[in-house]
């Protein structure tokens, strides 16, 4: 948080790079993707100040200066992303309006709409769910209007949007229009292999038929549907790009669906599946324990829990 008032970020020195600022954010997201949230903490204040310093370094160069605030903007973005995982909504959307601010000021078209789609989720984990589905689908209409879905990336931010407004709608309640968008969703998904690759998938939405089979696994369970969940999860073959923060998020909502039906030796096999894969996001995750809880409250324990419930301090 920069001091109000204070002096001007000071600029960057002659060994800056651009380039490697860019690379730095990008690897700063695979550490969170991976729950290496202690080393993205430690990394974003310097990040932050070193994309500040181009926004005001770069006034003899219109090119540098947008470029900087696309690197702040996608700074503020991960750092509003931790704060949440950290439980602190307030300081999250702080960020991201900021965020949001240097995304318009940046060259980058699509900055804007993701962190629009982040901000949607920090209103969710609010319970701002209506809130959280107008942004969304408003954010994504404009870019289906302007064109914007021609590209892998424009797709994948445009997918992650509609996504996103699908499960404010199934959390609301209204679970035939969420079905709907990720039907929606799972058709235009199928396009974003064919095509043109925008880069650095790092820095873009996750969006691809793996995701949306993994939103649609999620829905069936928040909307009361483990039989749903488990059919749709069943022979399921991620794609090499995703991130382990999205399959740790399949594997736990495997593991409810299995809990739901009373098949307690499956939520079991499938975290301890989660535990050798994602152990850091496991013991991150609140849904982790929560499902060790109910199980641990059953009369008959499956074998494997009792090192599970040790794993995450609920025996």
């Amino acid at each position: 948080m920069p001091t109000l008032w204070g002096p001007k970020p000071e600029l960057p020195g002659p060994d800056f790079s651009l380039d490697r600022l860019r690379e730095q954010i990008a690897d700063g997201w695979t550490q969170y993707h991976s729950a290496e949230f202690d080393t993205v903490m430690k990394a974003l204040p310097e990040l932050i100040s070193d994309a500040r310093g181009v926004t005001a370094s770069g006034r003899d160069n219109d090119d540098d200066r947008r470029a900087g605030f696309a690197c702040l903007g996608k700074a503020l973005q991960l750092a509003g992303h931790v704060a949440v995982r950290m439980g602190k909504t307030d300081l999250a959307l702080i960020s991201l309006e900021r965020a949001i601010d240097a995304a318009g000021r940046s060259s980058d078209p699509l900055l804007m709409p993701m962190i629009v789609n982040s901000t949607a989720w920090t209103y969710q984990r609010q319970g701002r769910l209506e809130d959280a589905l107008t942004i969304a689908l408003r954010t994504a209409d404009d870019m289906a209007e302007a064109g914007r879905t021609g590209t892998a990336d424009g797709l994948k931010v445009w997918g992650a949007l509609t996504m996103s407004a699908a499960t404010s709608a199934a959390r609301s309640g209204d679970y035939e229009r969420a079905a709907a968008m990720m039907e929606t969703a799972e058709k235009e998904a199928a396009r974003v292999a064919k095509l043109p690759d925008g880069g650095d998938n790092r820095m873009v939405s996750v969006f691809s038929p793996s995701s949306v089979r993994i939103e649609r696994v999620r829905l069936a369970v928040q909307y009361g549907h483990p039989q749903d969940a488990l059919a749709l999860a069943k022979g399921m073959r991620l794609s090499k790009d995703t991130p382990p923060s999205w399959r740790t998020w399949l594997l736990l909502d495997v593991a409810r669906a299995h809990t739901d039906v009373g098949d307690a030796a499956g939520a079991v096999k499938t975290l301890e599946s989660l535990r050798r894969v994602a152990p850091t996001w496991m013991q991150h995750h609140t849904l982790a324990v929560a499902i060790v809880r109910d199980l641990w409250a059953l009369p008959n324990h499956p074998a494997g829990l009792r090192s599970l419930a040790e794993f995450l301090g609920v025996d």
